[in-house]
């Protein structure tokens, strides 16, 4: 059965230090995408360098197709940005045959364009190197204490938990992940949220695992290892003083598994498949689904870390690779109320 809400998964610093407010305002939740590249400058496709204020990705889509003329599956984008915050990344429209779009025409709430470029190709999906956050956790703090656990967590990295909003308002996406497996039919997108909703909470599960015999930023035998900032994994069967050395230093990271039909190596291990038999509705209806297992880091690396405190609370800076989230980091220094989660 799927858990009607979520567990507050294990912390690997301890208690969170005190209670903030979170997305206040929009302008208390700053997201700059950080590409890692810059357009060609020729091509036929318009790339936009857009804010958005209080507005979702998939909404920023559809302006900018029904502005330009194209259909909105046309319009690309590197990663889905909050809505409850003020963001900025890079879309890509295609041109139509002979005819520039005026960008400078285009008006919406919400939505600005700060920059335009052209490129040969779409901009795809997970292209992105990572985000830079700039967060404002409204509340009483103690700067002695945020600052030890702040120092720790810039020389230990946090566990790469899948943030709240990937299982939706009061856990639902989980009851939609249960529908599904149960037999329900969804359309294409719901089903993509459902599958990867599933899987995400497996992973935290076996993640909290690892953070709670305090082997989430250690290589145990068998391990497969992720080559920081890169996809490249290989497996450890017996770690050395070498490979040790390189994990302390953050330069290799244990993975956990992304739950799915296991075909040859990397396997599961028995930690992970004891949590498949815990949530053996979630582990078999997604290898049904026919997804492949395949592997997440378990801690993730926050680069540029810097923080000052105010009257206000609390402001956070740093950056994150693609596909790890805020509120990982978030989490390990205070429990918050937020404004929303999508």
């Amino acid at each position: 059965m799927s858990p009607t809400e979520l567990p507050d998964w294990q912390r690997a610093f301890g208690a969170p230090l005190f209670h903030g407010r979170l997305r206040q305002c929009p302008e208390d939740f700053r997201v700059v995408e950080r590409l890692g590249f810059d357009p060609a400058g020729s091509g036929d496709h318009d790339w936009l360098w857009v804010e958005k204020t209080g507005q979702n990705t998939h909404w920023v889509a559809r302006s900018l197709a029904r502005h330009a003329g194209v259909a909105v599956r046309d319009v690309g984008y590197a990663g889905l940005k909050d809505r409850h915050a003020v963001t900025c990344q890079w879309f890509s429209v295609p041109r139509r045959p002979a005819m520039a779009v005026d960008w400078t025409a285009f008006d919406e709430i919400g939505i600005r364009i700060l920059e335009t470029a052209r490129n040969a190709r779409k901009l795809r999906r997970g292209i992105h190197r990572g985000n830079r956050f700039r967060i404002l956790l409204r509340g009483p703090v103690a700067a002695d204490g945020v600052a030890r656990r702040l120092a720790d967590i810039e020389t230990s990295g946090v566990p790469n938990y899948f943030g709240e909003q990937r299982f939706g308002r009061d856990a639902g996406n989980l009851a939609l992940a249960q529908s599904l497996f149960e037999g329900r039919r969804l359309k294409r997108e719901k089903r993509s949220i459902a599958l990867s909703s599933a899987r995400s909470f497996l992973f935290n599960e076996i993640l909290a695992a690892r953070v709670a015999d305090a082997s989430w930023d250690r290589v145990l035998p068998g391990d497969i290892l992720n080559l920081d900032g890169s996809g490249s994994q290989f497996p450890c069967s017996e770690p050395d003083a070498a490979i040790e050395e390189r994990c302390r230093l953050l330069d290799l990271h244990p993975t956990g598994a992304l739950w799915g039909k296991e075909q040859g190596a990397p396997s599961a291990s028995d930690l992970e498949r004891d949590v498949a038999r815990r949530y053996a509705g979630f582990a078999q209806g997604l290898e049904k689904a026919g997804l492949r297992m395949e592997r997440r880091p378990l801690r993730v690396r926050v680069s540029d870390l810097a923080w000052e405190t105010s009257d206000d609370g609390l402001t956070l800076e740093f950056e994150l690779p693609r596909g790890s989230f805020a509120t990982a980091v978030i989490r390990e220094i205070a429990t918050v109320d937020a404004t929303g989660n999508d």
